[in-house]
């Protein structure tokens, strides 16, 4: 998803509310004009105050229609598919606005003004649309906005896809680089530092011929890298597969998304768990302050501590955690390495670890520990339900395939934890947090969190 669309999406929300206001308010004066009343006379005026009122509710119960509707779903508009979308969209609106008139008959009486709103509602979102496909293909056109694209694939396929982006900046792509296959791009480490450092956004590949390895190469490298994955399709997958696809340079192509949590999804994901965090930052706050006590008077060093994960992106963050440890306990990892009880993945677990407090271990085995997660929540580092967040170090260690789990934010529960908690291999933890990534929904985070409190209190797996 380009960052061009996520942008417009989002901006599209307050001005369909103030276009459909506006066309509210416009209907109005139009219909009390002197021109108008003279050719159809005023029997009830409605008090523009009491009519403004009614123009805000409806302004925001039409944007909550069009939510529901798709408008504003992510990915790049087009014109000719708005114009049916805002025609059925307006339209719900103002049918349920004139069930609600004739259920509450006092409510207004104008049929002529609804008639006029119901147009020029029509009228003003179509007409801002385009406006703001245009600013949009400005910035495109002036090199603004666009998404940098890198180009895999024979000679012949590859040149016509670059030359019909740079022909087509609408397009919304700016092609820096070029290369035969992904095992030239991985030679090129002016490009794979571009790849580190965010600042590719996609790959197209352009043969729809190449082989099932080359394939799961290329896609387990984009899911690796954060990078979105288009491909030309072949004749068998553009009729098979139930996918929107797009056409460049007569070729059809298929865009692969590592996860539905994107756009909007996101964005009510991100709501929720910052309202859900705070509520329950408030209900907690005496948990906090009791156990904070005990933490400090049942052994030395801080409260809290604050840990290095490794969060969305592979980006680092200091995680926080009510100290179950002796002060400075990191220092002491080396020497009990050897001691791992995992030899199945990166991560360290020891189940009589020497470094755990009494008190802490009681923290371990309830996870209360992890309470103070919230505020990384609240920080916008971490989601109430995700993927387990890991150390660098463990990071570094992965396996092929694993860094999908660095796509969303980390979680402070998720279908690991609820599912077996730290008994489980960790080839299994990372299946089920990447089925929660590719399957996401805010049904099963709700499931997910719903099933936490009884995984808390269970003792086995918590070390």
């Amino acid at each position: 998803m380009k960052k061009a669309d996520f942008i417009t999406n989002i901006a599209l929300v307050p001005i369909d509310f103030i276009m459909l206001a506006l066309a509210g308010i416009s209907a109005y004066y139009l219909r009390f004009s002197d021109s108008i009343v003279e050719i159809r006379p005023v029997f009830y005026e409605m008090p523009f105050t009491d009519y403004l009122n009614l123009v805000f509710r409806v302004g925001i119960f039409g944007v909550l229609v069009f939510a529901i509707t798709g408008f504003y779903k992510m990915g790049s508009k087009k014109l000719a598919r708005e114009l049916p979308r805002i025609i059925s969209g307006v339209s719900t609106v103002f049918i349920i606005l004139i069930l609600t008139i004739f259920l509450q008959r006092e409510l207004f009486s104008s049929r002529f003004v609804i008639i006029l709103a119901w147009a020029l509602a029509i009228l003003y979102l179509f007409l801002i649309r385009i406006i703001i496909v245009l600013v949009r293909n400005l910035f495109f056109k002036k090199g603004y906005g666009l998404a940098t694209m890198v180009v895999l694939g024979k000679d012949s396929n590859r040149q016509l896809v670059i030359e019909e982006y740079k022909k087509n900046p609408h397009f919304g792509f700016k092609v820096v680089a070029e290369f035969n296959s992904l095992d030239d791009l991985k030679q090129n480490q002016k490009m794979l530092d571009m790849i580190d450092k965010r600042k590719i956004d996609d790959i197209m590949q352009t043969d729809s011929s190449i082989s099932k390895d080359q394939a799961l190469n290329l896609l387990t490298f984009c899911e690796e890298n954060q990078l979105s994955l288009r491909y030309a399709a072949s004749l068998f997958q553009a009729h098979s597969l139930n996918l929107n696809f797009s056409s460049v340079a007569g070729l059809p192509i298929i865009e692969i998304q590592d996860t539905p949590l994107d756009g909007w999804r996101r964005v009510a994901k991100n709501f929720f768990d910052i309202v859900l965090a705070f509520l329950l930052m408030i209900i907690l706050l005496p948990l906090f302050l009791i156990l904070a006590i005990f933490v400090k008077a049942t052994s030395k060093g801080p409260v809290f501590v604050s840990l290095s994960r490794v969060g969305r992106k592979g980006r680092t963050f200091n995680m926080y955690k009510f100290r179950s440890m002796v002060r400075d306990a990191h220092k002491m990892k080396p020497d009990i390495l050897a001691h791992n009880e995992r030899d199945d993945g990166p991560l360290f677990k020891m189940k009589n670890d020497p470094r755990v407090t009494k008190f802490g271990r009681w923290l371990r085995r309830t996870s209360l520990d992890e309470l103070p997660q919230l505020f990384n929540v609240l920080k916008g580092e971490m989601s109430l339900v995700g993927p387990r967040p890991h150390e660098p170090e463990e990071v570094s260690r992965y396996q092929r395939g694993y860094k999908k789990l660095l796509t969303i934010k980390p979680g402070i529960t998720g279908m690991a934890q609820v599912s077996g908690r730290s008994n489980l291999a960790f080839s299994e933890e990372a299946k089920l947090d990447i089925f929660y990534i590719e399957k996401w929904s805010m049904l099963l985070d709700l499931i997910i969190l719903l099933k936490t409190p009884r995984a808390l209190f269970k003792k086995d797996g918590a070390f």
